[in-house]
C-alpha cells in the first residue's frame, strides 16, 4: 500500500481556513482519495486535551515559552496517535494548522526564533513535517476584520492578541514559505470560494495521483 499525503492548511486569522479544509477534503475524496481531517492543537484525545488548556483563560495564562511547550507536546501526540497511522493506511491528512503555525505565533511574532521552535519540534516529533504546507494569505488587512467580525463575542486567548502580533504572524508565515519554498506554499486567499479552492489543488498539482 503507497503512503498517503500530508498537507497543512495555515494562515492567520481571518482568512478562511475552516472553510477551504472542507472545500479542499471534498475535493480530494471527488478524486477517489480517502481522506482525514484534523486540527492543531488537538487531533487526538490527548492533544485535544492541552488544546483546552492552550486556547481557554486568559492571555497571561501561560508563559510563551511554556505556551511552546504545550504545543509541542500537543503535536507529538498527534503525529503518532493520529497522523503517522493514516499515513501508513494510505489515506491523505488535512490538518488545520501545524508546526509552521507554531513558527510563526511563538517563534515570531512571540519572539523566541524559529531555531528554538525547530529545536522542540525534532525532540517531540522526530523533525516529522508535511508534504506540503499551504498558507492562505489576505492583504491589507481583510483578514484582521474578517476576524473581528467572527470573533464578536470574543476570540480564543491568541486569536485576541493585538494586531501588532498578528502583523508578525503574518511575516512569519512568510518567512517560513521564504525558507522552505518546496514545501510551503503561499496561497491567495481573495476572491470566492471555489477560485481559492482551485488555487489550493493547482499548489498540490504535483503530489495528486
Amino acid at each position: 500500500m503507497a503512503r498517503g499525503r500530508f498537507i497543512s492548511l495555515e494562515g492567520g486569522e481571518g482568512v478562511g481556513k475552516s472553510t477551504q479544509l472542507a472545500a479542499l477534503a471534498q475535493a480530494l475524496e471527488g478524486r477517489g482519495l480517502e481522506v482525514v481531517v484534523t486540527r492543531e492543537p488537538g487531533g487526538s484525545p490527548g492533544a485535544e486535551a492541552i488544546r483546552k488548556l492552550l486556547l481557554e483563560g486568559e492571555d497571561g495564562r501561560w508563559t510563551l515559552r511554556a505556551e511552546a511547550l504545550l504545543f509541542a507536546a500537543a503535536r507529538a501526540d498527534h503525529i503518532a496517535k493520529t497522523i503517522r497511522p493514516a499515513l501508513a493506511e494510505g489515506k491523505w491528512v488535512l490538518s488545520d494548522r501545524f508546526l509552521d503555525s507554531s513558527l510563526a505565533y511563538q517563534g515570531e511574532a512571540g519572539g523566541l526564533g524559529f531555531e528554538a521552535i525547530r529545536d522542540l519540534h525534532r525532540f517531540g516529533s522526530e523533525d516529522f513535517l508535511p508534504d506540503r504546507t499551504l498558507v492562505l494569505r489576505l492583504e491589507g488587512g481583510e483578514g484582521a476584520r474578517r476576524a473581528a467580525s467572527r470573533d464578536a463575542d470574543g476570540a480564543d486567548r491568541i486569536g485576541g492578541r493585538p494586531p501588532s502580533y498578528h502583523a508578525l504572524v503574518d511575516a512569519g508565515f512568510a518567512k517560513s514559505a521564504e525558507a522552505d519554498p518546496d514545501r510551503v506554499r503561499l496561497i491567495d486567499a481573495a476572491g470566492n470560494e471555489a477560485t481559492v479552492t482551485a488555487r489550493l489543488l493547482y499548489a498540490l498539482g504535483d503530489l495528486l495521483p
